[in-house]
């Protein structure tokens, strides 16, 4: 069992249906004491970093799912639920986040040749060995949605760069925490198998 967290930012089904697709049984879940009963939890969402640990704030969350991290429950971060762990965001003032990365969340430069947001399918490139990308060739192409990145102090947890104007981490690897800036229950087959090496990374951990 795994808890899917709704916190209010996105619609959850896409995400839902593609770990129940790799063989998750997932409760979806708005309530802090669930987060102690599964055996991972897993935070989707779209939308603003402030307003995101607002709402982790107010439902009781945010506590819970950095305990659950400082455990060793595995966690799957996709979009804001990668951003929201970094010690700052920058969207519409200044945040803190879950602080369970050193670093901060920035918004794509507009002097960039680019496009904002960043929207649609772009290359991943691997930047160490990884479990989340077992099975997944380098280069492989995966969906995004965003206007900001992620910038860790450390450069050891970057897992995956994508180009868009800058080179940017796309994913990070940290003992038990995975996340991704792109959205794996959006990019088809290379996204299940993501969303696959997770579920063996979970279920090896407890047995």
């Amino acid at each position: 069992m795994i808890a899917l967290v709704d916190y209010g930012m996105g619609n959850l089904r896409s995400v839902e249906k593609a770990l129940e697709k790799v063989g998750f049984q997932v409760k979806r879940t708005s309530n802090p004491e669930d987060i102690d009963k599964v055996d991972a939890v897993v935070v989707p969402g779209v939308g603003a970093f402030g307003d995101a640990i607002h709402n982790l704030k107010r439902l009781g969350l945010k506590e819970k799912i950095v305990k659950a991290i400082n455990e060793g429950k595995p966690y799957l971060g996709i979009c804001l639920g990668l951003q929201i762990l970094f010690e700052y965001g920058y969207e519409f003032g200044s945040h803190e986040g879950l602080a369970v990365v050193k670093g901060s969340v920035v918004r794509f430069d507009e002097k960039l040749p680019i496009k904002i947001p960043h929207m649609g399918w772009n290359q991943i490139h691997i930047q160490k060995e990884s479990k989340m990308f077992e099975g997944i060739k380098d280069g492989e192409f995966f969906y995004f949605v965003h206007s900001y990145y992620c910038k860790p102090e450390d450069q050891n947890v970057i897992a995956t760069t994508t180009d868009y104007g800058i080179d940017f981490c796309s994913s990070i690897e940290l003992g038990n925490v995975w996340a991704v800036q792109f959205h794996p229950e959006k990019s088809q087959k290379a996204g299940l198998k993501l969303l696959e090496n997770f579920k063996n990374f979970v279920y090896n951990r407890k047995s």
